[in-house]
């Protein structure tokens, strides 16, 4: 039969039972506080958070309702959100479109194609005889105003010759006026760039994108800074 405790055993057996369930309930409360605090610290920088982009978006949202009209920006801050002026021009009465007699933009014929093309009849339409060696009876002209099929940047290698005379000295050939880089851009792309950012009021980034597009030729922001501020400097 198994042992029985007697009364004073089973009374310190339950009290060290007692005693380790304390233990036990005391750490898991320690625990359980931890993690609230750690809870409403993590909460209260949420609400923190949240304040700050709450606040930053009625800011943004003032500012966007801010127009000069009703603030102290300058007109040129609208862009292009700004409302289309009021013409000041009273009616004159003209019609619409071209005014008569001035003369319009048609695109012209002329007499010095770059490229001419031959269509040459196979067979008669009416007999169906062949027509390699019958005259010619007639000349319809058309013509087709296009780009080149591929717009490739030309790229000219300037090679500065050093020569050596009989008295032992050498002299370098001199580069032409402007070509002092090992690579640069030329003129006329450098006015095509200057042209597509302030001609046409492109952005900077967007002219950089039109002309590698366009022209084959990648160029950089700072590149393109640099090109229009050389063309401005030889223009004063």
């Amino acid at each position: 039969m198994p042992d029985v405790l007697s009364a004073p055993d089973a009374v310190a057996a339950l009290r060290a039972a007692n005693a380790r369930l304390r233990q036990v309930v005391e750490a898991k409360d320690t625990e359980i506080a931890a993690l609230r605090t750690s809870h409403q610290a993590q909460l209260d920088t949420l609400r923190a958070q949240a304040a700050a982009l709450a606040a930053e978006v009625a800011d943004l949202r003032a500012r966007l309702g801010q127009n000069p009209r009703n603030s102290s920006r300058p007109p040129s801050s609208e862009g292009l959100a700004k409302p289309a002026p009021k013409s000041l021009r009273g009616k004159s009465g003209r019609k619409p479109g071209r005014p008569k007699g001035q003369p319009g933009a048609t695109l012209e014929m002329t007499d010095h194609p770059d490229e001419v093309v031959s269509h040459e009849p196979d067979r008669c339409r009416g007999c169906g005889a062949g027509l390699f060696d019958a005259p010619v009876a007639g000349t319809g002209r058309r013509q087709v105003t296009d780009l080149p099929e591929q717009v490739r940047p030309l790229v000219t290698e300037h090679r500065i010759i050093s020569r050596r005379c009989s008295c032992g000295t050498v002299t370098a050939g001199t580069a032409p006026q402007g070509v002092s880089a090992p690579a640069q851009y030329g003129p006329r792309l450098s006015a095509a760039g200057a042209y597509l950012w302030h001609g046409q009021f492109l952005s900077r980034s967007r002219t950089c994108q039109a002309m590698a597009e366009l022209f084959g030729v990648p160029v950089s922001p700072g590149a393109l800074t640099a090109m229009v501020t050389r063309i401005t400097g030889n223009c004063i």
